[in-house]
């Protein structure tokens, strides 16, 4: 009995200790009132994030929409994040990317697709920006800006920033 119970017990403990980040996911979506061709025009450029995203400052990549290009986001609070580009599609309006460096933000392994796609409507455009990623802290316990909650509303607003200002921009008359 003494041996089920010390088992029990260390199973217990290394169960414990084990626990630390999980993968989280965000998926954000805008509807915008432009065509997805305009839409596409505006957000394919991997070198040109800057002109639509409002936290972006500069956004030069190394070579352009190619696989493997490297993308250097300045931020305009300061900081920067260095990002590769993994795959490119115009015919299905989508690329994907990963953080080499996360710069400021509190997160680790993080990859996304961004997509633009037809509207539910004729002349609109249904733009998804999904990733997912792990905390950079990858300790338990962690301080309450380092959480998982903390990672997914930090990648959460830049996404929602980022789509409500292509919005606004696509849609000035």
């Amino acid at each position: 009995m003494r041996i089920v119970t010390a088992t029990a017990l260390l199973l217990a403990a290394s169960l414990a200790w084990a626990h630390g980040p999980t993968r989280q996911k965000v998926t954000e979506t805008v509807m915008i009132n432009a065509a997805p061709e305009a839409v596409w025009a505006k957000a394919r450029d991997f070198d040109k994030f800057a002109t639509w995203h409002p936290a972006v400052e500069s956004s030069p990549a190394t070579a352009g929409n190619a696989v493997d290009s490297v993308r250097t986001l300045t931020l305009k609070g300061g900081g920067t994040i260095v990002e590769v580009l993994e795959g490119f599609s115009d015919e299905d309006r989508k690329f994907s990317y990963r953080m080499k460096d996360a710069g400021p933000l509190e997160v680790a392994n993080y990859t996304s697709t961004f997509t633009v796609k037809p509207g539910s409507a004729a002349g609109t455009t249904l733009v998804e920006w999904r990733g997912a990623f792990y905390r950079k802290y990858a300790g338990n316990d962690p301080p309450p800006d380092k959480t998982d909650e903390a990672a997914v509303a930090a990648i959460s607003g830049i996404y929602k920033a980022g789509l409500g200002n292509l919005k606004t921009v696509l849609e000035k008359k």
